[in-house]
């Protein structure tokens, strides 16, 4: 069961290196490297064991999406040498997430069970199960934490303390819920429905990219289009395809990342059931069959494809 769980490169050139939940990310004058290791996280924590192939399903189902939404907003991807590698530009990120819901569902849920009819600034209305349609999706914004977790914060309050001007919020809104409109045809396409996701935005030389994922499982949840209706009606449960499964173990064993609270033993049939999820996931939401690349010497595979990208 090999998998990745970090990577140490140097390459000519090299600027800088950040470790992110997920993520290793070599930063070169104009542009970034991003390995995608099998890291899993919940509850803004990395759990011990990294999980077989999740990297490349990540890094092959963001760069699917970003060639599928290029005529909406430009993005950062130039190019893909290795299964697990994205090379694109370098922007300064925003300091926000553009979280855009189209359903009731994971936190915004939680919060909503908990009593609050306000989530990031938004209203919502009373009567709402879980799961259920909101009437319009909605945009519930988080700052981005370089460490810990992110915090829920309302467009006002972005405005208010100048995390991002208000003209460039407003292009922001606009691209987060075209891409979010698309993401949900694409996803109907494929018998899926597009729950919530994330969005995450840089800018270089004036003009505004979308960077980072997009429309994995790591950063959004799908439900199944078939028995969506009938589950709602009963109120069952909505199959899924996204980490939630994983979070719903980790609150069943004790463990929402809260201070004290001890992240359960994961054993080798757990990790090999959630490597078998992600590639469900690939293949239901792309189409396409997913293609597993050897796990044998994968960081000098790695290493190797990028010191080819950066002399080619």
């Amino acid at each position: 069961m090999n998998a990745i769980k970090g990577t140490d490169f140097q390459f000519p050139g090299q600027k800088s290196f950040y470790r992110g939940k997920v993520r290793d990310v070599y930063a070169f004058e104009d542009k970034l490297i991003m390995v995608a290791t099998d890291r899993i996280s919940a509850f803004d924590v990395i759990l011990p064991r990294a999980i077989p192939y999740k990297g490349q399903v990540l890094n092959q189902i963001a760069a699917h999406f970003l060639k599928a939404t290029a005529d909406i907003v430009p993005n950062w991807l130039l190019e893909v040498p290795d299964p697990n590698v994205g090379v694109g530009l370098r922007c300064a990120p925003y300091a926000v997430e553009m979280v855009v819901r189209g359903y009731l569902a994971g936190h915004a849920w939680r919060e909503y069970r908990a009593g609050k009819r306000t989530v990031c600034g938004v209203a919502l209305p009373d009567g709402l199960r879980e799961n259920d349609k909101l009437p319009q999706p909605i945009i519930t914004p988080t700052t981005k934490a370089h460490e810990g977790h992110d915090e829920d914060i309302s467009r006002e309050e972005i405005l208010k303390q100048g995390i991002v001007p208000e003209e460039e919020y407003e292009q922001l809104e606009k691209y987060a819920l075209a891409l979010f409109a698309k993401g949900t045809e694409m996803a109907a396409a494929q018998g899926l429905i597009l729950v919530d996701t994330k969005y995450e935005f840089g800018k270089l030389d004036g003009t505004i990219y979308l960077i980072d994922e997009i429309h994995t499982p790591d950063s959004s949840r799908y439900f199944y289009q078939e028995g969506y209706e009938k589950n709602q009606a009963e109120g069952l449960p909505q199959k899924q395809l996204s980490k939630e499964f994983v979070r719903e173990w980790l609150i069943e064993n004790g463990f929402q990342g809260k201070e004290g609270q001890q992240i359960p033993e994961m054993n080798d049939a757990w990790v090999r059931q959630i490597s078998d999820r992600y590639v469900e996931l690939y293949e239901k939401v792309t189409g396409m069959v997913f293609e597993k690349n050897s796990q044998d010497d994968i960081l000098d595979r790695i290493a190797t494809n990028i010191k080819r990208s950066l002399t080619s």
